[in-house]
């Protein structure tokens, strides 16, 4: 099985965190819809939305980079096991306060921006601690399986949440999701590798400078980052506005919320699955250039969608190709990058994936608040779509793989 298409499941650490992840994920899942719904209950402000979706991301942005030289320097399981017990905390305290009806729009940013700063240090730690488990011969299986996992739970839980909250409220989502770290903590427990500290520790400075100068000397990353910060700046905060589209454009209340976020989840699910299942994919630009492009294309067309379920097709387009699009450049960063680097290397990856996010999350609130949700997606979709050509013009003919 180690040389097969599911070649990650192989090693008990791996199989370990991927059910742990799944339970748990699928519990973060069924909190951001949750959170969403109680944010646009509360406001009813697509203004609100964007800012919440910012306040989770903005401590990335500003933390990432540093969580990446704590990844190099510490044992990564043992960090891990840190990260997730403390993300029990904003879930508790979202499930208490909504529960008591006490519940502020500036709580809910609050305990966002509370999770999204542990989040600062556990996605570069989950990222590299990856190769760590299954060796860089297996990397890409264990990106796309994990993907899968991610998509998985993106596909439940929203489902659940909105079931959830028509029948037993809102803060039963939270509740659930503090429930669901157990998994991971008692897998993570279990783990009997540790995740070795290959780098030789020198200043904050120089540590973290080093991954940078890494980044800045390969052309080809710079390329994909670019294009993955542009997708996170203008294309992914269309998620925080999902609310919007159930309840106005829709109609369908949380359980059309739940649809549609599934619906996405989908779409990311059966790119992860096929790209576990390929084993590899040859000509990456040319993949990636070619999931761009889809992914831009088919979030203009779930802007301008009046049909629901129009609307569920393209955004399960949209879902397949961004995770297509990050799941490959994910590995071919993690297969190029040295070992002792892997930490701060993968805080550049999460810094432009999910640390720009707040940006975009803070402009779609106020253009989507001015000139109407639908109005705001179909121009960030048209913005990607002409970057992803930019992207395709260098990188859809070659036939050498990066």
């Amino acid at each position: 099985m180690a040389n097969g298409k599911l070649s990650a499941f192989s090693f008990r650490d791996f199989r370990l965190f991927w059910f742990g992840q799944l339970i748990s994920l699928s519990g973060t899942w069924m909190q951001s819809v949750a959170q969403g719904w109680l944010v646009y209950s509360l406001t009813k402000s697509p203004l609100y939305l964007g800012m919440v979706a910012a306040a989770a991301s903005f401590p990335i942005l500003l933390f990432s980079l540093l969580g990446g030289v704590i990844a190099d320097r510490y044992p990564k399981r043992n960090l891990l096991l840190l990260t997730q017990a403390l993300s029990i905390l904003p879930a508790l305290s979202l499930g208490l306060l909504s529960s008591s009806g006490a519940v502020t729009v500036w709580h809910v940013a609050l305990l966002a921006a509370l999770l999204g700063t542990i989040n600062a240090l556990d996605i570069p730690v989950r990222q590299s601690f990856l190769a760590e488990m299954v060796g860089k011969s297996h990397i890409m299986n264990a990106i796309a399986l994990n993907s899968a996992a991610f998509n998985g739970a993106r596909i439940v839980g929203p489902v659940i949440a909105g079931m959830t909250i028509a029948y037993l409220g809102i803060p039963a989502c939270f509740y659930l999701n503090a429930l669901s770290f157990v998994a991971v903590l008692v897998a993570l427990y279990r783990i009997e590798a540790r995740g070795d500290v290959r780098s030789k520790p020198e200043s904050i400075l120089k540590d973290f400078t080093k991954g940078l100068r890494f980044v800045a000397d390969s052309r080809e990353i710079r390329n994909v980052f670019s294009l993955i910060a542009l997708f996170s700046i203008m294309g992914l905060p269309y998620i925080s506005l999902l609310p919007v589209f159930a309840a106005e454009v829709f109609q369908r209340g949380a359980k059309g919320l739940g649809f549609l976020v599934g619906s996405s989840g989908i779409g990311a699910l059966i790119a992860a699955l096929n790209i576990a299942l390929r084993g590899d994919i040859r000509n990456k630009s040319r993949f990636m250039a070619l999931t761009g492009l889809c992914f831009s294309g088919a979030l203009i067309v779930f802007s301008l969608s009046g049909t629901f379920w129009l609307s569920l097709l393209s955004i399960m387009i949209v879902g397949w190709g961004m995770v297509s699009y990050l799941a490959i450049a994910n590995s071919f960063i993690q297969i190029t990058v040295p070992d002792a680097l892997r930490g701060r290397v993968m805080s550049v990856y999460s810094f432009v994936f999910l640390g720009t996010v707040p940006i975009g999350n803070a402009i779609m609130g106020v253009v989507a608040d001015h000139m109407g949700t639908p109005h705001a997606v179909t121009v960030s979709g048209v913005i990607c779509l002409m970057a992803a050509m930019m992207y395709s013009r260098t990188h859809l003919l070659r036939q050498d793989a990066i």
